[in-house]
């Protein structure tokens, strides 16, 4: 998943477009690892339930959007709806959602780093990208927003190179029309492991999906508001094709259990091949467009804590801006966050991935929580809206609970729900406050 910049005066297939280079991210190119490996060909379904799940949030947050535009999207709708402590606490479940979705993107360039020097630690290079993307934020991050375009088109490019050599290898057209090995067939399992799979690969099927709220916080800039939902509804449908479509391909080159978390499933399908190039021209492309992701991600967690710190809902010593407009104080708590996530990835470095984008994974889960129950309060619904926000809620709590099944995804859990409760007390010392 990844953040982009607003677009002055977008029409709603410019808003498509750029939505779906905001979503795919290290959660599509490496995140998927996991639930490939873990589900087997149920990942399918699982990312098919995901789409569907996701476009009735994206239409529930589209209706608020077309009803009530507001510069703060969801966390002002959650305010309107429920008072103060909502648009504290939503604001705060999303700033942590970034920071952990900041620190998995970290994590997801050192180990594509890895692919060409193995023998360094996952932690040097998670330095060193945060020290990069730092001081770019610290400079200023006007280049870095008129290049988000480009880095979408590669992104979706790196996806369609992908289709195009699997399919080649698919048929045989390459390596002299001689196959690796045998080519597996996705869809005759199609429940392995008892099902247990899916339910936990559905996680990381909305987690590859996570975005949608980017595109509330944009849709300000639509020429008509109400062209959000079918802006929303073309991106969806691109993107699930996409993502099936691939996926589909990487369980017909490789096993399932072939595949390791700590590897871009696509570069585990490519490399196979005597093709010398293009796993490395992959790997190229794949952290170009990482890194754009975590350098937007730092900006919007430390634009968002400012934001916070202006509406109250932070010390307001956030709210300063020193020279160049950078607002230092909320530069320096991201900065420290940043250090932790490093020192995090000396002590855990083979399931950090894992840890990280379960936790994001879940954090952003809760945040379409908020966005279906602001849904619910503001605006007047058909018995169709009734029925979506509970179908994909259902949904949701389905994903977030099977992350309980597994030993590695179960730790990411207890960290998202520490973090809620944590955001809770303070929600509730600041409502005492104001009411004294």
């Amino acid at each position: 998943m990844s953040k982009c910049t607003n677009q002055p005066n977008l029409s709603w297939w410019q808003l498509s477009f750029i939505g779906v280079g905001c979503i795919i991210g290290t959660g599509y190119f490496l995140g998927s690892a996991i639930p490939i490996q873990r589900a087997g060909s149920s990942v399918l379904i699982a990312y098919l339930v995901a789409g569907i799940g996701t476009w009735m949030v994206f239409q529930a947050l589209a209706k608020l959007t077309a009803h009530h535009p507001e510069k703060g999207s969801f966390r002002t709708y959650a305010k309107q709806a429920y008072g103060a402590w909502a648009g504290f606490s939503n604001g705060w479940v999303y700033w942590s959602a970034e920071m952990l979705i900041m620190g998995s993107q970290l994590t997801a360039l050192a180990l594509f780093a890895q692919f060409w020097f193995p023998g360094i630690p996952l932690w040097i290079f998670t330095a060193g990208f945060a020290c990069l993307g730092l001081l770019i934020i610290l400079m200023g991050v006007q280049k870095v927003e008129q290049m988000e375009n480009l880095f979408g088109i590669m992104k979706v490019a790196a996806i369609v190179m992908f289709i195009i050599i699997a399919g080649a290898a698919m048929f045989g057209w390459l390596g002299g029309g001689t196959l690796p090995g045998e080519l597996h067939s996705p869809l005759i399992e199609v429940l392995p492991h008892d099902g247990k799979g899916l339910w936990l690969a559905l996680l990381f099927a909305f987690y590859g999906f996570g975005g949608i709220e980017v595109m509330g916080l944009m849709a300000q800039e639509l020429k008509e508001p109400k062209d959000a939902p079918k802006s929303g509804n073309i991106m969806l449908l691109i993107l699930t094709i996409l993502y099936l479509l691939s996926f589909y391909l990487v369980l017909k080159l490789v096993p399932a259990n072939g595949i390791t978390p700590n590897e871009s499933p696509f570069l585990t399908a490519l490399r196979q091949y005597n093709l010398p190039w293009v796993p490395h021209v992959f790997n190229s492309i794949l952290i170009i467009a990482g890194f754009s992701t975590m350098v937007a991600s730092l900006y919007a967690v430390t634009t968002m804590l400012v934001a916070l710190a202006e509406e109250g809902d932070a010390p307001k010593i956030f709210a300063k801006k020193g020279r160049m407009n950078v607002p230092l104080p909320a530069f320096g708590l991201t900065t420290l966050v940043v250090a932790a996530s490093i020192v995090v990835a000396m002590l855990l470095p083979d399931k950090l991935f894992e840890y990280v984008t379960t936790a994001a994974g879940l954090m952003l889960l809760y945040t379409w929580i908020f966005i279906l129950a602001s849904f619910h309060k503001l605006i007047s619904k058909t018995p169709w809206d009734l029925t979506q926000s509970i179908i994909s809620l259902i949904l949701i709590l389905i994903a977030i609970s099977g992350t309980l099944l597994d030993s590695v995804s179960r730790i990411g859990f207890f960290v998202s729900l520490g973090l809620v409760l944590l955001i809770g007390v303070a929600a509730f010392i600041k409502e005492k406050r104001v009411k004294a």
